[in-house]
């Protein structure tokens, strides 16, 4: 994952750098080090999106579930290596995220998305989410219809 995530243009809008081996074996063992401590409400999902006609890894999706009064909330993100965008491959993955949560009882669904970034847009909207004046920092909140 560090070579798809290597890109230096991949953090563009986001911010940050490339993550190292080092920092992203960190970071795995932080996402599957088990049941939330007391207290915790929301819930991590990630994924590795892989080819496939060779299951090489080329991005991930991930989504953060919270309680929220209507049912439960998402929170969503993609990112798919630079040298793999312009194929499709985002949107078919956010996709299968989409209909996942919704196929496990979450009612709404979000991505803050840059408002510069219109790769990223194009994926939400096909997606089924709409931007909303609601802001994140200096990102768009999208949001799916009811």
């Amino acid at each position: 994952m560090a070579q798809v995530l290597g890109a230096p243009e991949l953090y563009a809008f986001t911010g940050g750098t490339p993550p190292t081996v080092q920092e992203l074996r960190d970071r795995y063992q932080r996402q599957v080090a088990g049941p939330l401590p007391p207290g915790r409400t929301e819930g991590w999902l990630n994924w590795v999106i892989r080819q496939h006609e060779d299951q090489r890894p080329v991005g991930t999706v991930q989504a953060t579930i919270t309680p929220d009064p209507a049912g439960l909330r998402a929170a969503v993100a993609w990112v798919v290596g630079a040298q793999w965008q312009r194929h499709g491959i985002a949107t078919e993955a956010a996709l299968a995220l989409v209909s996942w949560l919704n196929d496990h009882g979450v009612t709404t669904i979000t991505a803050a998305i840059h408002p510069g970034h219109a790769a990223s847009a194009a994926v939400a909207r096909r997606v089924g989410l709409v931007p909303t004046a609601e802001r994140a920092d200096d990102e768009i909140v999208w949001r799916n219809v009811h």
